[in-house]
């Protein structure tokens, strides 16, 4: 079982990545501004409790963290000292959040974060040749027990080989909206292949809007992208 916990809303761009972020693409149809960062009604979820003294959130549960902002956002630096403090005293949970920003990672751990949490998963997200070789080479070296590497929106081929070790797995996907860019299915397949021969687990999350495969270049409606990708029958394991 799975739940959101999207304790901050709101994001600055940094990258390519970040151009038709569906952050921005939901607030502007309520008129919201999504580079204005605000604490959220749900900021403390994880540590609420129900009239009988049990937690909301039951133990064992996967925390999607953060996921319509950046957890390590600059913004942010003063609310994350209690998203710590919750992601400790909820050892029976696991946290898992995305970032772009590896290079604030160091600034922003507590105390006592020493090799890592076990209960945190981090991904780099990374989205073209450039962004892969400027964040991986920082966040390979990260004290991290649980690394992830998220492309997504895949935007160009890059190669991921220097940085795979000590990885989980490799996640990928096209970018979705009207105005999304192309995916092209031969830098999926290659960075499938890179994972392959590293023994890293590979997960192909979605195909985009627009997938080029074979020369030809497929519109897909957002309901079945997900589905596109699963039938691709790309995962991998990790188990040569």
């Amino acid at each position: 079982m799975s739940v959101n916990w999207n304790l901050w809303h709101g994001c600055k761009k940094v990258s390519a990545g970040c151009e038709n972020c569906y952050v921005y693409r939901s607030d502007a149809k309520y008129d919201r501004d999504a580079s204005e960062v605000k604490q959220t009604a749900s900021f403390d979820l994880p540590v609420k409790k129900k009239r009988d003294g049990s937690y909301k959130v039951a133990p064992g549960e996967l925390v999607y963290t953060c996921f319509t902002s950046d957890f390590l956002l600059d913004a942010a630096d003063v609310w994350r000292p209690q998203a710590w403090d919750m992601m400790r005293q909820r050892q029976d949970l696991h946290f898992m959040f995305f970032t772009k920003r590896p290079h604030r990672f160091l600034d922003c751990i507590p105390p006592d974060w020493g090799e890592g949490y076990k209960n945190v998963t981090v991904g780099c997200s990374v989205e073209n040749a450039e962004q892969a070789k400027k964040r991986l080479e920082i966040f390979t070296n990260l004290p991290i027990q649980r690394k992830l590497i998220i492309c997504s929106p895949l935007l160009s081929a890059m190669d991921l080989t220097p940085y795979l070790n000590g990885i989980k797995q490799v996640a990928v996907g096209g970018e979705s909206g009207e105005n999304a860019r192309v995916c092209d299915f031969d830098w999926v397949l290659d960075i499938r292949r890179q994972c392959i021969e590293a023994g890293v687990p590979f997960h192909f999350q979605q195909t985009g809007a627009r997938l080029k495969k074979d020369g030809k270049l497929y519109k897909i409606k957002r309901k079945f992208q997900h589905a596109q990708a699963r039938r691709a029958n790309l995962e991998y394991s990790g188990e040569r």
